[in-house]
């Protein structure tokens, strides 16, 4: 039985800002929708406050490298 060849990762950064429950859900719900896996998220903050500026989302689509 023949195995299907893994194709390379691909990797898309999505920058969010104002962050909001409803602007990461959209922006989530989009780049799954078109067949990216969220692997991360990562928000940055300003100083002197704790709410976040924008926040990082990581996506991948394929296989990561060094694994089966």
């Amino acid at each position: 039985m023949l195995r299907p060849v893994p194709q390379p990762a691909a990797y898309k950064v999505v920058e969010v800002s104002p962050v909001s429950d409803e602007t990461l859900e959209r922006a989530l719900n989009e780049r799954t929708g078109e067949g990216w896996s969220f692997e991360s998220l990562h928000f940055v903050t300003r100083d002197g406050s704790h709410r976040p500026a924008l926040a990082y989302l990581f996506f991948v689509r394929g296989e990561p490298p060094g694994e089966p």
